[in-house]
C-alpha cells in the first residue's frame, strides 16, 4: 500500500509537470487557447537531440496552431503564412486541375486540328545511340519523380500509408539517377537548346500546331518548345533536385525549408503541365515521332516541314 501511494504521487507530479510543460504560456499571444509556432518552440524543448528531426520544427500546440493559420494572423513571420495557406487550400488543387484541363486541351486539339502526317521514306540519322542512351535515362527516372511526386501531394486522398511511403523512397532514388544523368543531357545538348532569332517566329505561329497546312516551320534542330521544355527539365528539374534535398534531409532553419517547398511546388506546376505537352506531341501530335528518339532516324519530310533550318544545315552540308 505504501509503495502504491508513492507511486501515486509520483504519478501525479509527472502528471502535473506534463500540464506546465505544455500550458499556454501567458505572456505569448494566443488564439483559442493555442500559441503561435513563431513565438515559442514548445515541445521542442522535452525532446531529446537524437530524436529531433530538426531542431528548428515545431511540434505539439504550435502544429495545431499552425493548421489555423490564414491571412493577417497575428505573430505570423517569414513564410509561415504564405506557404500553410497555399500549402493547405491550393497546390494540391492546382496540381489536380493541370492533370485534368491540360490533358482535355490536348483532347480539343487532337480532334478539332488532329494529328500531322508526313511521308516514311528517306530517313535521316538524327540522334546517335549515346543521345538515345542518355535521353531515357534521364527520361524515365524523370517520369517516375513527377509520378510519385504526385502520389505525395494527394497522400491522404490515397489514404498514406505504405503506398505512399514506397513512392517517397522512388522519388528520392529515381532523383538521384536523374540528376547523374540529366547533368550528361545537359551537356550533350545545351547548345543546340540555345535560343535563335526564329524561335520567336515559332512562337508567334505556335509552331503550325494549330493549322492543319504543311508549311516549312522556323525551327533547328530542337524546336522552341523543345527548348523550352528541355531549359525547364534540366535547369528546372536541378532546382528541384536541390530543393527536395532541403526539404528531406531538413538541413535548414524553418523559414528557409518553407521557401523551399513553395519553389518546389510552384516549379512542379510548369513541369507537370510541360511533361503533359511533351508526352502529346511526341506520341499523339506528330505520327511516329517517338520513332525518333528510339531509333535515331527522322522521315525527311518531317524534318523539311517541322525543322527547316534544320534540314537546310543538312542539306548544305
Amino acid at each position: 500500500m505504501r509503495n502504491l501511494l508513492k507511486f501515486f504521487r509520483i504519478f501525479i507530479f509527472i502528471t502535473f509537470a506534463g500540464v506546465l510543460a505544455f500550458a499556454a504560456n501567458p505572456s505569448v499571444p494566443q488564439e483559442g487557447g493555442k500559441q503561435y509556432a513563431e513565438v515559442i518552440k514548445g515541445n521542442n524543448a522535452l525532446l531529446s537531440k537524437e530524436d529531433l528531426a530538426n531542431p528548428y520544427l515545431y511540434g505539439g500546440p504550435e502544429v495545431e496552431a499552425i493548421k489555423a493559420w490564414g491571412v493577417g494572423s497575428p505573430n505570423a513571420s517569414g513564410f509561415g503564412e504564405i506557404f500553410t495557406l497555399l500549402q493547405g487550400h491550393y497546390f494540391a488543387t492546382i496540381f489536380a486541375i493541370l492533370i485534368v484541363l491540360v490533358p482535355l486541351a490536348f483532347l480539343g486539339h487532337f480532334v478539332i486540328v488532329g494529328q500531322k502526317k508526313f511521308a516514311h521514306g528517306k530517313k535521316i540519322r538524327v540522334f546517335s545511340g549515346y543521345n538515345i542512351f542518355v535521353h531515357w535515362a534521364a527520361a524515365i527516372p524523370f517520369v517516375l519523380i513527377c509520378l510519385t511526386g504526385l502520389v505525395m501531394v494527394f497522400g491522404d486522398k490515397l489514404g498514406g500509408g505504405a503506398f505512399v511511403r514506397f513512392a517517397r523512397d522512388i522519388h528520392g532514388i529515381a532523383t538521384i539517377l536523374f540528376v547523374i544523368f540529366g547533368v550528361l543531357m545537359f551537356l550533350m545538348w545545351v547548345k543546340d537548346a540555345l535560343p535563335k532569332a526564329y524561335d520567336v517566329q515559332w512562337l508567334m505561329i505556335m509552331g503550325g500546331y494549330l493549322s492543319k497546312e504543311k508549311k516549312p516551320v522556323p525551327a533547328g534542330k530542337f524546336n522552341a518548345g523543345q527548348k523550352m521544355w528541355f531549359w525547364v527539365c534540366t535547369i528546372g528539374g536541378f532546382v528541384m533536385a536541390i530543393s527536395g534535398a532541403y526539404m528531406f534531409f531538413q538541413f535548414a532553419d524553418i523559414d528557409t525549408l518553407r521557401l523551399m517547398a513553395l519553389v518546389h511546388n510552384i516549379l512542379g506546376f510548369l513541369i507537370i503541365a510541360l511533361l503533359i505537352t511533351h508526352i502529346y506531341m511526341a506520341v499523339f501530335a506528330i505520327e511516329g515521332a517517338l520513332h525518333s528518339i528510339i531509333d535515331g532516324n527522322m522521315g525527311e519530310e518531317e524534318i523539311a516541314i517541322l525543322h527547316s533550318y534544320y534540314y537546310k544545315e543538312l542539306t548544305n552540308a
